[in-house]
């Protein structure tokens, strides 16, 4: 009776903590996972398509969508915070004029951004901290053009508990890296790899002797770039593979527009055929109805 009793606390001890874990915690398990199938689909600064780029809008909408990952890119304000925009100057994106770097964020948060077809909205330029309030527990988060302050960032992203949350990429040296993170146990770190560029092409192996990171984004002008080779070496080091969708010279070809225009699984499938794990795209909605049909989206 005493055992049956003890296992009926297990049991429900056990579905307690699987249903108390947000949606972000089972990304996380997915992702450290090697066994997992689950393909993660990442947006290029976030559903810019129907909001404002690196918006609060724009990320809102991926996670209704069901993205896994929204990227962002930050920049520098006069005042040393950091806001969520690709430019370093202002007129593409919001109704300001000049340089981001020139402007406090006080100053900043009196203009409003810009829709992707130039249109005036009322959406305000988000900091680099709301915008991880925003995604706290809910989507995983990738900051690109932040290898270059991350001493200046990671305060930001410790006061918002999301160091297991977010990946920085760049393309710093192993040695580099090391003396920036300390260890590849705190904060996520991927490494781009040119695979025209010798010299990055190398850094992979020197990346698999000394530092596991979280995944390797991998850019290819053409198909005969892609060496399998290199791709089955991140997979048994213990790492993704990240290829980005989001324009030919990036991916042989295989991009998105291809991809809708001339059939998915030519483009998109063979993504996946070459072990691409995570997939950066500009089409986040279509992609992951294309991977649902296919059965790559069972979050457990």
């Amino acid at each position: 009776m005493i055992r049956k009793i003890r296992l009926i606390l297990v049991i429900l001890l056990v579905s307690l903590n699987v249903a108390s874990q947000t949606r972000s915690d089972k990304l996380l398990n997915n992702l450290h996972d090697k066994n997992s199938k689950y393909i993660f689909v990442i947006a290029h600064r976030g559903d810019w398509r129907n909001a404002p780029e690196n918006s609060i809008q724009c990320i809102e909408n991926a996670i209704e969508m069901g993205v896994d990952m929204v990227e962002i890119d930050i920049q520098p304000t006069k005042d040393r915070y950091f806001i969520c925009m690709h430019d370093e100057t202002l007129e593409r994106t919001s109704t300001g004029v000049g340089a981001i770097k020139d402007y406090t964020t006080e100053e900043l948060k009196k203009l409003v951004l810009r829709s992707g077809n130039g249109i005036k909205t009322r959406r305000q330029i988000p900091t680099l901290e709301e915008v991880l309030k925003v995604c706290k527990n809910r989507i995983l988060v990738n900051i690109d053009k932040g290898e270059k302050y991350i001493k200046e960032i990671l305060p930001i992203i410790k006061k918002c508990d999301m160091e297991k949350q977010v990946i920085i990429k760049g393309k710093y040296p192993v040695e580099k890296v090391k003396e920036s993170y300390g260890s590849s146990q705190g904060m996520l770190y991927m490494p781009i790899i040119d695979l025209w560029n010798d010299k990055s092409v190398a850094s992979v192996q020197e990346f698999i002797k000394d530092f596991v990171p979280v995944a390797y984004e991998l850019c290819f002008k053409d198909e005969k770039s892609l060496d399998l080779n290199i791709i089955n070496s991140i997979i048994e080091s213990g790492s993704r593979v990240w290829i980005n969708t989001l324009w030919d010279s990036l991916c042989g070809g295989h991009d998105d527009e291809n991809a809708l225009i001339e059939g998915k699984d030519k483009h998109w499938g063979w993504i996946l055929e070459h072990k691409a794990t995570m997939i950066q795209t500009d089409r986040p909605q279509e992609l992951i109805h294309y991977l649902e049909k296919k059965g790559l989206r069972d979050l457990e």
